[in-house]
């Protein structure tokens, strides 16, 4: 029976062509019909019978024909196109279509435009933590590993394990409790006893120290982008050896604290940080030697305000051919309080989106 339906449709879709047959017919729609019958896998015999029916509008040549065997044309089909292009050749070629418009990107901000919205988004930064509330989440950290890992590719990564944490924020104070590594409960270990890379900074450190007037960060115009469907500005930045405060240990027996660079994404309007990248610039002889972490930002609800929180985070190193890469998410939201539990499943639920998107108009083409 599904032979006999299987059937059924395929011969539906010759014979629906059988009344436009005779036809005028563009070399562009010739092509589009046997990509078709190839991808469809309809029969060599009964593709010839309509390609023997048509009447081309313009010349088809022979490169055309050995494109489309070379994608899987049968011989009967292969002979009926050429027998096509006999008739045809005396007609002209085709125009060819026009090259689609190329994307031009729009002018940077004046100057005097850019200034105001760093001056924005640096009191955003400065005091983002303050304007937190105290709150709870799950963090799901999943670690994978490369032991093969090339600079400059994109690695074949192999998880090791995933790390269920209860993440307490409270008087602009993290508190992380481990809670089960691969399902296996974890409960009254600290983060510190687990083991392997780990993380921090999320929740405003990084996005702080990038800002702070100490740290003196050259800061600089890059590109308009776009993130999470919003249209942004996109900033690049480096801060120097002497004044980081970006901390990379190495098997708790060697601590560095590199300069480091990067970009962040800044929404357009609201003026607020919706991506950070960081790519420590690493001393040489230091056994890491490549790190790049990113940090995504979201909306979350808690206590029924809106708040722009971390929604994914990602740490990718290397120590000569070994890879380590750490994929992070933030999840369940709410509102803190010292009786708070929070209902914990090890199922692999995807990250919150964010409540409420408006439709956005088109936007540039980001980097």
């Amino acid at each position: 029976m599904l032979f006999r339906m299987t059937r059924a449709v395929t011969l539906f879709c010759v014979f629906a062509l059988t009344g436009v047959a005779q036809m005028p017919l563009s070399v562009d729609k010739l092509v589009e019909f046997i990509k078709s019958s190839v991808s469809q896998k309809l029969p060599d015999r009964e593709v010839a019978t309509q390609v023997a029916a048509f009447r081309l509008t313009s010349k088809l040549e022979d490169k055309v024909i050995e494109d489309l065997q070379g994608m899987g044309a049968g011989p009967r089909t292969v002979a009926a196109l050429t027998k096509l292009a006999d008739q045809s050749a005396k007609l002209a070629v085709a125009a060819p279509k026009p090259a689609p418009p190329k994307y031009v990107e729009p002018p940077a901000p004046p100057p005097g435009d850019q200034e105001k919205i760093l001056a924005e988004v640096r009191d955003y930064a400065l005091n983002y933590t303050a304007s937190l509330p105290n709150f709870i989440c799950l963090q799901v950290t999943r670690r994978s590993v490369d032991a093969h890992f090339q600079p400059g590719g994109r690695g074949s990564w192999s998880p090791t394990d995933t790390i269920h944490e209860k993440l307490s924020y409270f008087d602009r104070q993290e508190k992380y409790e481990a809670i089960s590594v691969n399902g296996n409960a974890m409960f009254g270990k600290t983060w510190e006893s687990l083991g392997g890379s780990i993380s921090r900074g999320e929740f405003g450190s990084l996005l702080r120290d990038v800002f702070e007037p100490a740290t003196d960060a050259v800061i600089g115009w890059d590109h308009w982008g776009t993130w999470d469907g919003k249209l942004a500005y996109v900033f690049h930045y480096t801060v120097l050896q002497p004044r980081s405060h970006y901390s990379v240990d190495y098997e708790k027996k060697q601590h560095i604290v590199p300069g480091y660079h990067g970009l962040f994404y800044v929404e357009k309007g609201k003026n607020v940080i919706l991506r950070l990248t960081i790519d420590p610039d690493m001393p040489e002889g230091f056994p890491v030697q490549e790190i790049h972490q990113e940090i995504k930002y979201g909306y979350f609800p808690i206590n029924g305000q809106n708040y722009l929180l971390p929604l994914t985070s990602a740490v990718q190193s290397r120590a000569g051919s070994f890879g380590s890469r750490n994929e992070i998410e933030f999840r369940k939201y709410q509102k803190y309080s010292a009786d708070t539990s929070i209902k914990f499943d090890d199922s692999d639920e995807p990250a919150a989106p964010e409540p409420n998107k408006p439709p956005t108009p088109p936007q540039p083409q980001p980097k």
